[in-house]
């Protein structure tokens, strides 16, 4: 009996072990990755990514949209509106707990 209960801790320890580096490796391999040089189709990737950022901070919004894109927001909008009722539906919601 004794010896039941120590083995199921010792498989209990070991999974906790086992997660614990699991996640301490992939933390530590984000950590090496940003340290050395990455590959060219990686940068390239991060590079457009970078610039879609900032283009879309200086637009305020989508970038590269038309005004067909404009067009079809504004009527989910206001489909959204009739179905869901007043409020402004692009901003997150708030809840008030009492």
């Amino acid at each position: 009996m004794i010896l039941r209960q120590i083995l199921r801790l010792s498989s209990v320890f070991s999974s906790a072990v086992s997660i614990h580096l699991r996640r301490n490796i992939g933390l530590s391999a984000i950590v090496f990755n940003k340290a050395k040089e990455l590959d060219p189709v990686q940068k390239l990737f991060l590079d457009k990514i970078r610039e879609y950022n900032t283009k879309s901070k200086q637009a305020g919004g989508p970038v590269d949209v038309g005004p067909e894109f404009q067009k079809d927001m504004n009527e989910s909008l206001a489909r959204l509106q009739r179905q869901y009722g007043e409020g402004d539906l692009t901003k997150f919601p708030e809840f008030k707990f009492e």
